[in-house]
């Protein structure tokens, strides 16, 4: 009875819809008013304690367990996650359902354990539910009509026209992912490109490319650690797309210092990632299965680590629901792809990662969650970019 009575209170509390809930004793629940939009099935009740230890952890592992079904059509986690996270009462925000947070360490160790556990499951599984460019971070549609792969090779783009790029010139990318936005960099717009990852997966894909697409002259990549690469000059340009959730709280003025060492004076940098308007976060359930280590740093505490590093803010622009419909094309692309992917992992690892997915463009469609470009300067004069945002947009008019 007290279960019952913890669960109660736990959904109605939790969503700004109806929701159906069918407990484990064949009985049910609506909770708010009209016809549900989505049904949660309790297959089995997860232990009062183990939710109030970490809500996001415990229904987390209840699901991909096969303890908890949601229904409701289309995207229905991602439509009952969105209702929780509007509703500051529910599990995914309110304090009482987030008591633990797993610690961690971010050492260049268990930075690269963290960063291969992820992008180390393998090129194959990628390839499945990424698009051709196998670009594994925020997509930007000019049109509804684009492509994803159209719309990754305009973010590819946009960064770099950010940069006001000049042929001849160098560019770092840390944090190189496959590879895309380096190797567009050197032939397109004839830059001089290095590339850094800790991925061994991500090292050999590159390096395949590079030869393939007979880049020796102007395309490196190197299997190294951010803080360790060893370089002779600066460079013109810095890149470094999706990095710094990964470096942890405790390293992002490091790394910001490090971008700026890696920075030639007057020299530019475009730096994308996930941030949080409301402040920096953590979730036990995606440190624990998806990004070990992973922190996601306020808007304002990434502000002045980059101002404390001797960088100057040229322009920031939010890119929250391009982000959002990238998940949700992935999340499509990975539903439509599961018998291919049930030969390369498990049934818990394919509901693990379909509930990542769409909970992750749940946290951007609530606003929980931003992704952020922050154009930087070298110095406070900034004085080899135009004046204006024209130059940015006037190649991407189709």
């Amino acid at each position: 009875m007290l279960e019952k009575t913890f669960y109660k209170t736990l959904f109605g509390h939790s969503f700004n819809i109806p929701v159906k809930v069918n407990y484990w004793d064949g009985k049910s629940a609506v909770y708010g008013d009209g016809e549900p939009e989505v049904t949660i099935t309790l297959k089995e009740a997860i232990p009062m304690k183990e939710i109030l230890n970490n809500a996001s952890l415990a229904l987390g592992e209840g699901y991909m367990d096969g303890k908890i079904e949601i229904t409701g059509g289309p995207y229905s986690i991602q439509k009952l996650l969105t209702a929780a996270y509007e509703n500051a009462d529910s599990f995914m925000r309110n304090a009482k359902y987030i008591r633990f947070l797993p610690k961690q360490s971010h050492n260049e160790k268990h930075s690269k354990e963290d960063v291969q556990s992820h992008y180390d499951v393998g090129n194959d599984f990628y390839q499945l539910w990424l698009d051709s460019t196998m670009t594994y971070s925020c997509a930007y549609f000019l049109t509804p009509e684009d492509t994803l792969e159209q719309a990754q090779m305009n973010k590819v783009r946009h960064i770099i026209n950010k940069l006001d790029p000049q042929s001849g010139r160098t560019l770092l990318d840390i944090g190189c992912g496959w590879g895309t936005l380096m190797l567009t960099a050197a032939e397109e717009y004839g830059l001089k490109v290095t590339g850094i990852t800790l991925s061994q997966e991500q090292y050999n894909y590159v390096q395949k490319q590079i030869t393939e697409r007979g880049l020796q002259d102007v395309a490196d990549v190197q299997l190294v650690d951010y803080r360790e690469l060893k370089h002779e000059q600066p460079f013109d340009y810095v890149t470094s797309v999706g990095m710094f959730e990964h470096v942890g709280q405790e390293n992002l003025a490091l790394y910001f210092k490090t971008v700026s060492k890696y920075l030639k004076d007057d020299g530019v940098a475009l730096i994308h990632g996930i941030t949080r308007q409301q402040g920096g976060a953590t979730n036990a359930w995606l440190t624990k299965y998806i990004f070990p280590g992973g922190y996601v740093p306020g808007l304002t505490e990434n502000i002045q680590h980059i101002i404390d590093a001797g960088l100057q803010v040229d322009d920031v622009e939010p890119l929250r629901r391009h982000y959002q419909h990238t998940l949700e094309i992935w999340d499509k692309n990975f539903n439509a792809n599961i018998d291919a992917i049930s030969k390369l992992e498990d049934e818990r690892f394919i509901r693990m990662w379909d509930v990542y997915l769409q909970a992750a463009a749940a946290s951007f469609e609530s606003g929980n969650i931003d992704v952020i470009q922050f154009l930087l300067t070298k110095g406070a004069s900034g004085k080899f970019l135009p004046m204006t945002r024209d130059y940015i947009y006037e190649k991407e008019i189709k």
